[in-house]
């Protein structure tokens, strides 16, 4: 199995919390993103010190309480399965900060992070605020919630989105990398994906690769996994009959998304519906 390609554990870390992903800095070639999968079930609390890290708390499904300091956000949560398609709610916490997350419902929380040492206030970011945005055409379509895009102050290094592609189409496409710090042309940005699929016995393809090959890894991924992204294109490939879900975590040295197509595939742009 790939490096890059991290299966679901299941970790009992207290009584009603599971531990589903957790990719650190220490067990992975990344620098500036970690990320959790959490299953919480109802009134099961979990809590973190943050210390020189920012989080992005994502109600993936199910329905939450954040507490952080004198800050408390009830019902959070929009949706019990992610391909009902709607945003869902967040909250962004700072560095050296303590929050818990409280399951309302039986909930599937994601925790984004990367390093941090500007502390800023602690955010709700509602599910109405999150912006949806359709790209591509033909064979190239997906749907994009805006989460904590590069446009949005309120975090230092984080961007979050997620992304649904439909039947038999790809996505992260045509292939595209952010692993030079180049700007105004390109920045440096590490990812992560954590995947769903509908149904869920389905499968999608992702190939990570650099222009040296250095990195070059093609992945049969299923319901509930992750791939790392350190550096390289990263495109997503939808078999006919199953849709797609991600949850992208980026963050590097700068807090800007400019990316670089792969020049052998960037001529697909050019065609017409």
């Amino acid at each position: 199995m790939s490096h890059l390609l991290q299966k679901p554990v299941q970790t009992e870390l207290s009584t009603g919390v599971t531990l589903v992903h957790n990719v650190t800095t220490q067990q992975s070639p990344l620098e500036y993103v970690g990320f959790k999968v959490i299953d919480l079930a109802p009134g099961a609390t979990y809590t973190e010190s943050l210390e020189k890290t920012e989080c992005c708390i994502v109600a993936v499904t199910g329905k939450i309480n954040v507490t952080e300091g004198s800050e408390s956000f009830k019902h959070l949560g929009t949706r019990d399965n992610v391909f009902e398609k709607v945003p869902t709610d967040s909250v962004y916490v700072s560095n050296n900060k303590t929050f818990t997350v409280e399951g309302e419902t039986n909930a599937r929380v994601a925790l984004c992070y990367s390093p941090s040492d500007k502390q800023l206030p602690t955010v709700l970011i509602p599910a109405a605020e999150v912006g949806v945005e359709h790209r591509g055409i033909l064979s190239n379509k997906r749907m994009v919630h805006n989460i904590l895009p590069d446009s949005d102050p309120r975090a230092n290094s984080l961007l979050v989105v997620e992304v649904f592609t439909e039947s038999g189409n790809w996505s992260s496409y045509p292939p595209h990398k952010h692993d030079q710090d180049n700007l105004p042309d390109e920045s440096f940005l590490e990812e992560t994906y954590y995947h769903e699929m509908n149904p869920p016995q389905g499968f999608v393809f992702q190939r990570v690769y650099t222009d040296d090959r250095s990195i070059d890894e093609t992945m049969a991924v299923e319901n509930g996994d992750v791939v790392i992204v350190p550096a390289g294109y990263h495109p997503v490939g939808v078999p006919d009959g199953y849709e797609s879900y991600y949850l992208n975590v980026m963050a590097g040295p700068t807090r800007i998304w400019k990316f670089h197509n792969d020049p052998d595939h960037e001529w697909i742009l050019s065609r017409q519906p």
